[in-house]
């Protein structure tokens, strides 16, 4: 077995997670599924066609300004809601392979001959830790 000094302090375990998910995670997780849905789309779709003809009803300048407010507005907020969700499933599958990586070692420490790699092998667990920019 693997002993606490081999192990990259670094790395995070599934079984280091604690399972509680803050409110605005919750939030972006639900709205991420919406948002990546069919009908979703499709509303989006409908709000342009919908809005289209409307360019012979209103001034050039303010429907290309009604336009553009919108589209901007929800641009900026579906990035920082959809980053969130991106960042926290990355997260979960560094975990997961975290602990595939954790359980291949301790299987390799039962074969003298794959030391090196094992070592090489606990090396690179956490190693997204020490090169990201986070």
């Amino acid at each position: 077995m693997m002993s606490d000094h081999d192990r990259n302090d670094s790395a995070v375990m599934p079984s280091d997670i604690h399972g509680q998910v803050s409110v605005f995670d919750r939030f972006a997780g639900r709205v991420s599924g919406w948002v990546s849905r069919a009908w979703f789309f499709s509303l989006c779709v409908a709000i342009v066609v919908i809005w289209a003809p409307s360019i012979v009803l209103l001034p050039l300048d303010t429907w290309q300004l009604i336009i553009n407010t919108i589209t901007t507005i929800i641009t900026f907020l579906m990035v920082a809601l959809l980053q969130n969700t991106q960042k926290r499933s990355d997260d979960a599958v560094q975990q997961k392979l975290n602990a595939i990586a954790d359980s291949l070692a301790d299987l390799m420490a039962t074969i003298p001959e794959l030391e090196q790699d094992r070592r090489e092998l606990l090396q690179a667990v956490g190693l997204e830790d020490r090169e990201s920019t986070a």
